[in-house]
This record gives C-alpha cells, sequence and structure tokens, in this order.
C-alpha cells in the first residue's frame, strides 16, 4: 500500500476549491467506482480519496491504479467535505477531475505542489 501524503491545510482546501469549480464548469465523476472507471479509461487529471472511509478496502485499490496510469491522486480528511465539494448531501468516499474547466489553473498548481512535496 502507497503511503497516503498528509496534505497541508491550505493545500486541502485549494483541491475542495477546485474540485467544486470543475464540477460547475468541466467534468468530475463521483463515488469510487466512477472514479475506478475514469482512472482505467485514463480521463482522469486528478483522482481526490478520502482519509477517513471505513472499511479502508472500499479505496485501497486506487493508488495503486492511479500509480500505475501515472495519474496524479491526493487524499484529503473527511468523506464529507468531499461530498460537499462535489455538490452532493451525502459522504463520498473519491472523486475524479475529468475535465477542470475554469479550475485548469488551480489543478495544474496542485500536482505540481505535490510533485514536490514528494521529492
Amino acid at each position: 500500500m502507497t503511503k497516503k501524503m498528509e496534505l497541508p491545510k491550505d493545500l486541502t482546501d485549494k483541491v475542495l476549491q477546485a474540485l467544486e469549480v470543475a464540477k460547475n464548469t468541466g467534468k468530475v465523476r463521483k463515488g469510487t467506482n466512477e472514479t475506478t472507471k475514469a482512472i482505467e479509461k485514463g480521463i482522469a487529471m486528478l483522482v481526490i480519496i478520502a482519509n477517513d472511509v471505513e472499511p479502508p478496502e472500499i479505496v485501497m485499490h486506487l493508488p495503486p491504479l492511479c500509480d500505475e496510469k501515472k495519474i496524479p491522486y491526493v487524499h484529503v480528511p473527511s468523506k464529507m467535505e468531499l461530498g460537499r465539494a462535489i455538490g452532493i448531501d451525502v459522504p463520498s468516499a473519491a472523486a475524479a477531475i475529468v475535465e477542470a474547466g475554469e479550475a485548469k489553473e488551480t489543478v495544474k498548481t496542485i500536482i505540481k505542489n505535490m510533485q514536490e512535496m514528494a521529492k
């Protein structure tokens, strides 16, 4: 299992904001199944996974799949916040930004920041 990179609070907020903007102006996939399909098709730009998913097996296949397809992914603390960011009233274990829309530059910045943190 790949290690979860702890994101600073401001970067987590930026991820959730980018997700919200992408939902309104681009395309997002909601939930583990839709996210998995987007990764497998290679259309996901950025995958967001909630840390508080129980049982963790629900999302543990996503990081290795992202690594295999060379798709960046981040963990956010709360599935409730993730659900709210994608505009649903229920918690969401995972989401994928497929088309960033107006969040394109923000998504690029997030990916760049994550690559620098991983070094």
